[in-house]
């Protein structure tokens, strides 16, 4: 059986940024406020940027650092929760754009979306349904967040990030084990109507709020389920790959919080130094967060040939995971 090995990383993030001394002329809060609750000192925006235009980007890097052509592909993955539109799939459109002619489908796992796509393009290597998968992760939060609302308003960036993967006859590289899992069951802790209702003949009786297009968090929550979610999750990616703790060169987490960061820190007993994050400078930029660390660390020479890379995720839904890959 094959493996699924990570042979190049591609990152894109706007230009214009948006620091918490802006944010401070929106709503009622302040850098010193901000940088203690949640470790962001600013954070990207996508203005009049679609989201397959970050994703396209990220993209043709990812395939220039691994040296591979768009004729190789055989399946476009990506990730997002915030489509330009429902129909056609962001896939397709940057299939077309790339001008590739393989298979495409979206995943929206919210800021576990890298996970789950990285997972389903282990899946088909290893099963022999393809040999070349790239896997797009893209988001503009800031479409959908509401900067009236000072609880979410300072966590959200906008970016993009890239991974691609191909088979390999190396038994101890790529993919070695994933873990995926959700608990609907704290669904309303973090969510966005799909499409907020106006009126129409089917619900005149229901009144219009405006806010409903915008993402809605229960901060206090989430945080308690992720901290016990992460380490389930990493426990197990671990556990399938026979491996332990004192095994892992680096954990690359889903930018969220900084308290979330010290919980793996500490669960596990690792430096803060074998943690990375970027979140002072992007803060969460849901799916794009993981594939943006990943590329940063590569172009700055951090990872090596034969580390052992942990990347975990949670989010919406709620969603978490985690994989073991080694470089």
């Amino acid at each position: 059986m094959m493996n699924c090995k990570m042979i190049g990383t591609g990152s894109y993030v706007p230009d214009f940024v948006l620091t918490n001394e802006m944010l401070e002329q929106l709503v009622d809060t302040n850098d010193e406020w901000i940088v203690k609750r949640t470790g962001i000192r600013e954070r990207r925006i996508a203005k009049g940027m679609h989201t397959w235009e970050l994703g396209l980007k990220a993209a043709e890097r990812a395939l220039e650092d691994a040296g591979v052509s768009v004729d190789e592909i055989d399946l476009i993955i990506v990730s997002t929760c915030t489509p330009d539109t429902y129909s056609p799939i962001e896939a397709s459109v940057i299939q077309d754009k790339l001008g590739a002619k393989c298979a495409a489908m979206d995943v929206n796992t919210c800021c576990t979306g890298f996970i789950n796509a990285s997972d389903i393009a282990d899946s088909y290597i290893k099963c022999g349904k393809a040999k070349t998968v790239l896997v797009v992760s893209a988001e503009t939060l800031s479409r959908i967040t509401d900067y009236t609302d000072r609880g979410t308003c300072v966590l959200f960036g906008d970016a993009a990030g890239a991974a691609v993967y191909t088979a390999t006859e190396e038994a101890d590289k790529g993919i070695l084990s994933s873990y995926i899992a959700a608990d609907g069951s704290g669904a309303e802790y973090l969510y966005m109507e799909a499409l907020p209702l106006e009126e129409d003949p089917l619900h005149s009786d229901r009144t219009f709020d405006h806010t409903a297009r915008f993402l809605k968090m229960q901060g206090a929550p989430v945080v308690r389920f992720t901290a016990t979610a992460v380490p389930s999750a990493i426990d197990e990616a671990l556990s399938r790959a026979g491996l332990t703790a004192a095994d892992i060169d680096w954990v690359v987490p889903h930018q969220a919080n900084l308290r979330i960061l010290d919980v793996i820190a500490k669960k596990y007993n690792l430096p803060k130094e074998k943690i990375y994050v970027n979140l002072d400078r992007f803060g969460n930029t849901s799916s794009a967060s993981i594939p943006l660390c990943m590329d940063e660390m590569r172009q700055k020479g951090l990872l090596h040939e034969g580390q052992t890379v942990v990347c975990t995720g949670f989010g919406g839904g709620l969603t978490y995971g985690a994989f073991v890959v080694r470089l």
